[in-house]
């Protein structure tokens, strides 16, 4: 039978990557760390990563191992503090994922969390992957798009990211306003570098316009509002992020159709505990106190 101290510590290389970070985080040597990995694995009878130059990348026994540690390090933790007498505290890692599109507004938040709770250490992941809650990648996930549909998942509706047309005001010197949608043609575009994008407002902009218009083309929504507000050209933008440009003109406002469905997601094991669910509770407020956009 492998010991905690194993475990925990094949948790902590999964999650850093690295034999020495693990080693830092559990403050032991490193020889100490690839031990533990050695034992484990024999004790097991699996690989449980893949070594390369740099680093650790967990096997898929890995990853099991992995959700499985988060959850039992999770609940170590609260045992601890309500021996302690202090099982409501909120502290420890807490792991958020999101597109990068969401990193504007929920970074003020996460930030706030922090401030409130200064014994969490925050992780917040950006990325077009989607992160395994199952796996333990993370304890909450903010996506877009259809229901997430992964068993074992705790799925909340969240505020809906309300999207328009907008072009910088030099864009706009050079080449007139948008006079409608009929204009739509007469102008160029920033969009993703995909044809047949699956976001609502791309595909109603497929339909309306050729491809050759589209002249600046991106597969990071970070470098797309950058090139927006060079301008290079009409494209869409929340509406929040584009209130905060005074230098950004208001093409078309934002509209139902384009507007991106957004929901919370936890896994079942880890939904209750004290962290995540003083995390919801603040994050919900945090969106209601928004104004209208």
């Amino acid at each position: 039978m492998s010991s905690w101290d194993e475990i925990r510590t094949a948790y902590h290389v999964a999650r850093v990557g690295t034999v020495s970070g693990a080693a830092e985080v559990l403050g032991v040597h490193h020889a100490t760390v690839i031990r533990h990995i050695d034992a484990l694995e024999e004790s097991l009878q699996t690989k449980l990563f893949q070594r390369h130059a740099r680093g650790y990348t967990p096997t898929e026994a890995g990853q099991e191992l992995l959700r499985v540690a988060r959850i039992t390090d999770d609940q170590f933790t609260q045992m601890t503090g309500r021996i302690r007498g202090q099982g409501e505290e909120v502290s420890g890692e807490l792991v958020i994922t999101s597109l990068p599109t969401m990193a504007r507004y929920l970074a003020p938040v996460l930030a706030e969390f922090q401030r409130l709770h200064p014994s969490v250490i925050v992780r917040f992941l950006t990325g077009e992957r989607l992160f395994r809650l199952e796996y333990g990648e993370a304890h909450v996930a903010i996506r877009t798009g259809s229901p997430p549909q992964e068993a074992d998942n705790v799925v909340q509706k969240f505020r809906p990211t309300r999207i328009g047309l907008y072009a910088h005001k030099s864009y706009v010197a050079r080449n007139g306003q948008l006079q409608g949608e009929g204009d739509l043609p007469n102008h160029i575009f920033v969009g993703v570098d995909t044809a047949h994008a699956r976001a609502p407002f791309f595909s109603w902009l497929d339909q309306r316009v050729s491809r050759d218009r589209i002249r600046f083309r991106f597969n990071n929504a970070d470098d797309g509002m950058a090139a927006i507000e060079a301008g290079a050209g009409l494209g869409f933008m929340t509406e929040t992020v584009a209130k905060k440009n005074p230098e950004l003109i208001e093409q078309l406002p934002p509209r139902d159709e384009w507007a991106s469905p957004n929901w919370i997601v936890t896994h079942v094991d880890l939904h209750r505990t004290p962290k995540v669910q003083a995390f919801l509770t603040f994050l919900k407020q945090a969106m209601k106190d928004l104004p209208d956009e």
